[in-house]
C-alpha cells in the first residue's frame, strides 16, 4: 500500500538535464533568482550594495524582473505595495549594514499591515560572523538581530545549498495568514562563489491554512443568531483574505450594521443600507458600537485607530475573529477565534440563522446624520471639497495610495474605497514617506490601472528620489502634493497642545519645477481646478505630479470628550 507521504516527485527530463549540465559561470546568487522564479516570482524591489553583487549579477541571466529604487526604505515599501495588490510575496533585494538597516521602517509597516514581503539580505563574509569585531565593512555584531523584533521570522544561511530551502521556508512564512514581511541573509562570499549546487527547478512552498475551531464557531454563531442589535466591525483581514463578499453575505443574514477599519477599507460597500462607513473617530459611532449586545470584530485588533483611541468600551458579548495570534483577545475580553477571516465567516455562513430586523437601515442612517451634523458645524468645506474632487476624478477601480497626512487622515474616515484592496496609507505603523514609493509597487503590479498617490510636501520630501524611478520605469502613478509649508497634523497638534508649534515648518522646493527636471510633466492645481487636473494626469499614461498649495484642517477629535 502507497501513503501519501511515501509519494516522491520525479524530475522531469528537462530538470534532469538542466541538474546534470548546469550552464557554466553560475554562483549563489543564482540560486537565490532561480529559486525565487521557481516559487512563482516575476519581479523584485531592491537596492544593490557591494556584499550583495553576487545576487545583482545573477538577475542579469534570469528572467525576473528588477524594479530599481533609490532609497531602501522606498524599495521596502514598493515591495509592500506589490505585495498588498498581488496576494504573492515580493522579493526585496537588500545589501548588509546601512542598506538593509534602511528597510527597516519599511518593514515595519508591512508587519504592521500584513503585506508579504520576502526581504533576502547579504552579509558580511561568512568568516566574519559569530559576534567578533573584524572590521569588515558594514559589520554589525548580529545583523538579524536587528530585524527580529520587526519581521515576522529570520531565516540564516551559511551554505550554498541551504539557500533553495531557506528561501521557500521564507517564502511558506511570508504568505501564511497572517501575511508579513520575512528576513533571509546570505554571506557575501556564498553569494559570489561559483556553485556546484544544480540549477534549481522545482519550488513549490505551500502556506498553511488557519481554520476555526468548529466548537467556537458554533458558539459565535448561537450568539449571533440570538443576538438582538448585533453589529460588525470588519479590519484589514477581511480585505486580505479576500473575504469581502462573505462579509455582505452574513452581514445581510443577520441584518447586521457594519464599520470598517481604515485597514479595512472597502470590505463593505459604502453606500450600503447596514453600512456605517468607516467614522471610528466619532463618539455617534463609538456609542453605538458599544450598544451592540453582540459585536463581531473580524480581521482587526481592535487598536488604538480602530477604537477612537482606546476610548471604546464594548458592553456586550465580543466575538473577535484574528488570524494574528498576539492579537486575539489583546484589548478586550472575547470569544477569540484564531482563524482566516475567509474561512471562519464560510462556517458562520454555514451555520447561523437567519434574523430580520427591519430597524437596522434606520439606525445606520440614524448615526450616520448624527456624524454629518458634527462634521459639517465645524465649516470644514474646504477639506471636504478636495476630498471629493481627489474621489471624483479617481476611476473606481484604481488603488491609491496614501501617506500620513491631513487630507489621508479625512479619507481613513471619509472616503469611499470603491472597491476592496484599493485604498492603503501607512496607518499600520505610520512612518512618513510611504505613499508613492508604494504606489509605484503597484504600477509595477498591475499596470492596467493607473495608481493615485497623497502625501504632503513633508511627506514629500522622504521620498522625492523616487521621481527618478518612477521615470527611469515608466510607471502609471500620479502623486498628489498637498503643499502646506511644513508637518501640517504636527503643527495642529502642537498648536493645540501647546499654543504654538515647533519645528513643523519648512522649506521646501519648487515640486512642479523639481518634477519638471526628472522629466516628469507637474501641475500646479487649486481647490477649484483639483478634480480636472487630477483626472487629466490619472488619464495620461506615465508618472506626473499635481501640487495643490493648500492649508488642511482636521476635523475636531471625540476622544478627548
Amino acid at each position: 500500500m502507497t501513503h501519501d507521504h511515501d509519494l516522491v516527485l520525479r524530475p522531469t527530463a528537462a530538470q534532469t538535464e538542466a541538474a546534470l549540465n548546469p550552464p557554466p559561470g553560475r554562483n549563489g546568487g543564482d540560486l537565490v533568482v532561480e529559486t525565487l522564479a521557481g516559487l512563482g516570482a516575476t519581479t523584485v524591489f531592491g537596492l544593490p550594495g557591494q556584499h550583495a553583487l553576487g545576487m545583482f549579477d545573477a538577475l542579469r541571466r534570469s528572467d525576473l524582473r528588477y524594479i530599481g529604487l533609490r532609497v531602501e526604505n522606498n524599495a521596502g515599501f514598493a515591495a509592500d505595495a506589490y505585495g498588498r495588490i498581488t496576494g504573492e510575496a515580493a522579493p526585496l533585494l537588500l545589501s548588509t549594514g546601512p542598506g538593509a538597516l534602511t528597510s527597516l521602517a519599511a518593514l515595519q509597516e508591512a508587519r504592521a499591515a500584513s503585506a508579504p514581503v520576502l526581504a533576502i539580505s547579504s552579509q558580511i563574509p561568512t568568516a566574519g560572523l559569530g559576534g567578533g569585531r573584524h572590521g569588515y565593512l558594514h559589520e554589525l555584531p548580529d545583523q538579524s538581530a536587528s530585524f527580529r523584533g520587526v519581521v515576522k521570522s529570520v531565516h540564516t544561511v551559511r551554505s550554498q545549498s541551504q539557500i533553495p530551502s531557506a528561501i521557500a521556508e521564507a517564502w511558506t512564512s511570508a504568505l501564511t495568514v497572517p501575511h508579513g514581511p520575512v528576513w533571509v541573509e546570505i554571506p557575501q562570499d556564498v553569494l559570489l562563489s561559483e556553485t556546484p549546487v544544480p540549477v534549481v527547478t522545482g519550488g513549490d512552498a505551500f502556506p498553511e491554512e488557519l481554520p476555526p475551531r468548529p466548537e467556537l464557531t458554533a458558539v459565535a454563531a448561537d450568539l449571533l443568531s440570538r443576538a438582538e442589535r448585533p453589529a460588525i466591525i470588519a479590519g484589514g483581514g477581511v480585505v486580505r483574505a479576500d473575504a469581502s463578499g462573505k462579509l455582505r453575505q452574513l452581514a445581510e443574514r443577520l441584518s447586521a450594521p457594519v464599520v470598517t477599519t481604515f485597514g479595512g477599507k472597502g470590505a463593505f460597500p459604502w453606500t450600503h443600507p447596514l453600512s456605517l462607513q468607516s467614522w471610528l473617530e466619532d463618539r455617534h459611532t463609538t456609542d453605538f458600537l458599544e450598544d451592540a449586545d453582540v459585536l463581531l470584530v473580524v480581521g482587526s485588533g481592535l487598536g488604538e485607530l480602530s477604537s477612537n483611541y482606546h476610548t471604546f468600551k464594548p458592553r456586550g458579548r465580543v466575538v473577535q475573529i484574528e488570524a494574528d495570534l498576539g492579537k486575539l483577545e489583546s484589548n478586550h475580553p472575547a470569544l477569540g477565534i484564531h482563524a482566516d477571516a475567509r474561512l471562519a465567516l464560510q462556517a458562520l455562513l454555514e451555520t447561523v440563522q437567519e434574523r430580520t430586523d427591519p430597524s437596522a437601515p434606520a439606525r445606520v442612517r440614524e448615526v450616520l446624520g448624527k456624524v454629518r451634523e458634527r462634521i459639517e458645524s465645524q465649516e470644514l468645506t474646504l477639506e471636504q471639497g478636495v476630498l471629493a474632487s481627489v474621489r471624483a476624478a479617481l476611476p473606481p477601480g484604481a488603488p491609491s495610495f496614501w501617506d500620513m497626512t491631513i487630507l489621508a487622515y479625512w479619507a481613513w474616515s471619509a472616503f469611499d474605497a470603491k472597491a476592496p484592496n484599493t485604498m492603503h496609507s501607512a496607518q499600520g505603523a505610520g512612518g512618513l514617506g510611504y505613499g508613492f514609493p508604494a504606489a509605484l509597487g503597484a504600477a509595477a503590479a498591475d499596470p492596467t490601472h493607473p495608481v493615485l498617490a497623497v502625501s504632503g510636501d513633508g511627506g514629500a520630501l522622504y521620498s522625492i528620489a523616487e521621481l527618478a524611478t518612477a521615470r527611469q520605469y515608466d510607471l502609471n502613478v500620479t502623486w498628489l502634493i498637498v503643499d502646506d509649508g511644513g508637518y501640517g497634523i504636527l503643527r495642529e497638534y502642537m498648536t493645540d497642545a501647546f499654543g504654538r508649534p515647533t519645528a513643523t515648518e519648512l522649506t521646501r522646493p519648487d515640486y512642479v519645477a523639481l518634477a519638471e527636471s526628472f522629466g516628469v510633466p507637474g501641475v500646479r492645481t487649486s481647490p477649484e481646478t483639483l478634480e480636472t487636473d487630477l483626472a487629466k494626469a490619472l488619464s495620461t499614461p506615465g508618472p506626473s505630479v499635481v501640487v495643490l498649495p493648500a492649508i488642511l484642517r482636521m476635523f475636531a477629535p471625540t476622544h478627548t470628550e
